[in-house]
C-alpha cells in the first residue's frame, strides 16, 4: 500500500471510551456489589463504550473478572461473590497512580505482566468501606481519572452515619435523636458505655436501632426493646464496624428519594415509600436483598408532601457535597414532619433496587441512567473541583 493510502490517524474511527466496572471489596455488603455490578456491566451500551469488568475480591486482591452479568446474580438465596468470577484464583490488576498514564496492567506469578489498556472513567458500584467511603475515590483522584459519584469528603460523610448527621444538622436539615458508642469507649469501659446507651434510652425510649456507624445494605442493624438485648445487638454492629451509632425509634412512614446531577445542577426523583414488612421485624438485609421486599413507586403522598421530600433531598446532596447520584432516606412523622434518617452515595443499583426504580417512574429508564452517570464522569475533572 503506498503512503496516500494509508488512513490517516484523523480518519481512523475515534476509540470509544473504556468503562472499568469495579466491584466486590471487603465490606460485608460484597454480595450486593456483584448484584449491582451485574446489573450495570448488563446495561452498558457496548456500542458506545467498551467495559473492563474488575472485581475485588473479599481479602482485597483486585482481579480480572468474566463479563458474565448472568452469574452476578441470587441462586438459591446466596448472594454472588468475585472469587466466583475471576479469571484466575491468583492473578492481580494493577492502576497506576501517576496521572499521566491510566493503564491498567494484569499481572499472574511467574508470567510477564499484560498490559491491558487504558481506562477512561471508572464505575465504582462497590458498597460500605473499602469503597463507597472515599478510600477508592482517593485512589482514582491520584490515578486522575475520572469515575462515577461523589469525591473522597462526601463519600466519607455519606459513609459515616455520625458525621453524615452532625454536616445535616449544622445546616438545619431534620436529623432524628443518635448517640455513638466510639471504639476506645466499648475497649475501655462497656459498662459506661452500656450506660450511655441506657441513658439515651430512658430519654427518648425504647426500642433503639443498634446500627454499625459506617455500613449500608442494613447490616448489623438490630432492634433493641430492652436492656437484655443491648449487649447481643452491640456485638453484632461490632461484627460489621468497632464504632456504633444507637439511634432512637421514629415512628412514622419510610420515604425514599432519588438524586441525579443533571447539567443544571442536581434533580429529585419522585419518591418511593417502603410498606410496613410484615414477615420482618424492621427493613432489613433479608427483606431487601432475598425477600424482595416491594417498594410503592411513586409513594402515595399530597403533593406538598411530594415537594417538600424532594427539596430535602436535594438539600441533603449540596449539604454533603455529593455528585452524581445520591439516594436519600427519610422518615415521615405522624406529625406531618420529615427526618432524613441518611443518604446512600452507591445506592443498590439493581434495576428493581429503589434508586433506579424511582427514576424509571420520574422518566429516566435504567440504561439511560447508567449513561447519564458515566457521561457526567467523563466531563468531571479530578482533583480539587
Amino acid at each position: 500500500m503506498s503512503t496516500s493510502e494509508t488512513p490517516s490517524a484523523s480518519a481512523r474511527p475515534p476509540r470509544k471510551p473504556r468503562v472499568a466496572v469495579v466491584f466486590g471489596g471487603r465490606s460485608s455488603e460484597h454480595g450486593i456489589s456483584v448484584l449491582t455490578a451485574g446489573a450495570v456491566l448488563r446495561a452498558i451500551d457496548r456500542e458506545k463504550y467498551d467495559v473492563l469488568p474488575i472485581g475485588i475480591t473479599a481479602d482485597g486482591r483486585w482481579a480480572l473478572t468474566t463479563d458474565a452479568p448472568d452469574r452476578m446474580a441470587i441462586t438459591d438465596r446466596e448472594l454472588p461473590n468475585v472469587a466466583e468470577l475471576a479469571r484466575s484464583d491468583t492473578g492481580g490488576v494493577v492502576m497506576s497512580v501517576d496521572p499521566a498514564s491510566r493503564e491498567v496492567v494484569h499481572s499472574e506469578p511467574g508470567s510477564v505482566p499484560t498490559v491491558l489498556g487504558e481506562v477512561d472513567v471508572v464505575f465504582p458500584v462497590l458498597h460500605g468501606p473499602y469503597g463507597e467511603d472515599g478510600t477508592l475515590q482517593g485512589l482514582l483522584e491520584l490515578s486522575g481519572v475520572p469515575y462515577v459519584g461523589s469525591g473522597v469528603l462526601a463519600s466519607a460523610v455519606g459513609m459515616d452515619k455520625e458525621y453524615m448527621k452532625r454536616v445535616f444538622a449544622s445546616y438545619g436539615l431534620p436529623v432524628g435523636p443518635f448517640t455513638v458508642i466510639r471504639p476506645r469507649e466499648w475497649d475501655r469501659d462497656q459498662a459506661g458505655a452500656r450506660k450511655k446507651v441506657v441513658d439515651f434510652a430512658g430519654e427518648h425510649g425504647w426500642p433503639v436501632f443498634v446500627k454499625p456507624a459506617r455500613a449500608g445494605s442494613s447490616m448489623g442493624i438490630s432492634k433493641v426493646d430492652d436492656l437484655t438485648g443491648l449487649d447481643d445487638a452491640i456485638e453484632e454492629a461490632r461484627r460489621h464496624d468497632p464504632k456504633i451509632i444507637v439511634e432512637s425509634l421514629l415512628r412514622g412512614r419510610e420515604i425514599e428519594c432519588g438524586v441525579l446531577e443533571f447539567g443544571d445542577g442536581p434533580q429529585a426523583s419522585v419518591p418511593a415509600e417502603i410498606p410496613p414488612v410484615t414477615s420482618h421485624d424492621f427493613y432489613d438485609f433479608e427483606a431487601k436483598y432475598i425477600d424482595s421486599a416491594a417498594g410503592i413507586v411513586p409513594a402515595p403522598l399530597t403533593e406538598e408532601q411530594t415537594a417538600e421530600v424532594r427539596r430535602l433531598a436535594v438539600l441533603a446532596f449540596e449539604a454533603a457535597s455529593c455528585e452524581g447520584l445520591v439516594r436519600a432516606d427519610f422518615f415521615l412523622l405522624d406529625n406531618g414532619r420529615f427526618v432524613l434518617n441518611e443518604i446512600n452515595t452507591m445506592p443498590g443499583f439493581t434495576p428493581i433496587s429503589m434508586y433506579p426504580r424511582m427514576w424509571q417512574e420520574t422518566g429516566v429508564g435504567y440504561p439511560e441512567l447508567v449513561d447519564r452517570l458515566l457521561q457526567a464522569a467523563l466531563h468531571r475533572s479530578t482533583g480539587l473541583r
